[in-house]
């Protein structure tokens, strides 16, 4: 994506092949530092203190993580034990987002088909960049699928202005390229639709009105911030057309585990018939799960994080404390809305209703035998 008239991604692999690069995206939107991951540490820090977040961003740089375990291994040649050890460390770094271990798992299982050590180092370097640019393909894809309903709505519309509701960032900061929630919309301002979107705060860490606004304001995207309880009165006085966000995990039977917040803005979307649509590419089912609501993981977070907020103070980013100092917080990171407030998932291969009949349609190869 275009910042500023540059070409830019959220993650790259920097020229000397020893280090990658990625946008500290704890900083935006008051700067914008890249960062530099040199082993697996690094990833595994980043990733948990959210230099990188978004699930498919977090697939890319664990995948790239597995490439700096073998850079970096103690030994030559590369011992298998050793990169299935550090594959476990990054596997468990955060639970929700089921992109991680997904492409850990690619990576090291392409790397173990090698013998020479130099041939794992090229195995893992070959297969991240794979995978990036696969799920930068998804999101393309996504926006082309998802730009049909946006269409359709505006025809309905006669040309009036199509309010789009999100949550949380889902993204090109979230992915590689597009983003998946946010492809459509790109796919739909750059066809000419004229396009508003409400972008949820998204509290405690903002990523609504730091990211998902920054990037829509880089693309000149009409749009404006709301708290996140704004969401249902809109939808009551008619000023939401459709819903769309992202996922870090969906079963294959259609639920989806989202930032927190998500079921509730379905439980409006579903009151005042809105549709509510989820944006993923393949890589974000979990296919082995069924229910979302019990099995899916929920990663609880610092409570420091709902007690104090970021924001710019005489051109220095400060955290104040907005709770009384000795109340206690909690912090759930995500929350499941059930296949039943959902009316379609967006896909890399298509539109589809939340059920396993239809997510399976489009994608038979993951039926059971």
């Amino acid at each position: 994506m275009k910042v500023d008239g540059q070409n830019i991604r959220p993650i790259w692999l920097d020229s000397d092949l020893k280090k990658v690069k990625v946008i500290d995206q704890r900083l935006l939107p008051h700067e914008f530092l890249v960062a530099d991951l040199k082993t697996v540490d690094d990833v595994i820090r980043a990733i948990k203190e959210m230099v990188v977040r978004g699930a498919p961003l977090i697939g890319v740089t664990a995948a790239y993580g597995v490439y700096l375990a073998a850079l970096n291994s103690p030994t030559d040649p590369v011992e298998d034990a050793y990169l299935i050890e550090e594959c476990i460390r990054l596997k468990s770094a955060r639970p929700t987002a089921v992109n991680l271990a997904w492409a850990v798992d690619e990576i090291l299982s392409e790397m173990l088909k090698v013998g020479d050590a130099s041939e794992k180092v090229d195995a893992a370097r070959k297969e991240a960049e794979k995978i990036a640019e696969a799920e930068a393909e998804n999101c393309r894809r996504i926006g082309a699928h998802g730009f049909s309903l946006i269409d359709k709505i505006s025809r309905s519309k006669k040309g009036k202005t199509v309010n789009l509701l999100t949550h949380c960032n889902a993204g090109w900061l979230a992915c590689i390229e597009y983003g998946t929630a946010t492809a459509p919309i790109y796919a739909a301002f750059d066809n000419g639709i004229d396009i508003h979107v409400w972008v949820d705060e998204t509290r405690p860490l903002n990523q609504g009105a730091r990211l998902t606004a920054w990037e829509l304001g880089k693309y000149g995207i009409k749009h404006t911030i709301i708290t996140d309880n704004a969401g249902g009165h809109l939808m009551q006085h008619d000023m939401v057309d459709m819903v769309i966000v992202g996922t870090d995990r969906t079963t294959f039977t259609g639920d989806v585990a989202n930032k927190i917040g998500t079921y509730l803005k379905a439980l409006a979307a579903k009151d005042n018939n809105i549709p509510f649509y989820v944006a993923l590419p393949s890589s974000t089912f979990d296919w082995k799960l069924r229910d979302g609501v019990r099995d899916i993981p929920i990663e609880t977070r610092n409570p420091d994080e709902v007690r104090y907020v970021q924001g710019l103070d005489r051109g220095d980013i400060r955290h104040v404390l907005i709770t009384p100092a000795d109340s206690p917080a909690q912090n759930f990171a995500f929350d499941v809305t059930p296949s039943r407030l959902i009316t379609g998932f967006i896909t890399e291969r298509g539109v589809c209703r939340a059920s396993e009949k239809e997510i399976l349609r489009l994608f038979p190869e993951k039926k059971k035998s």
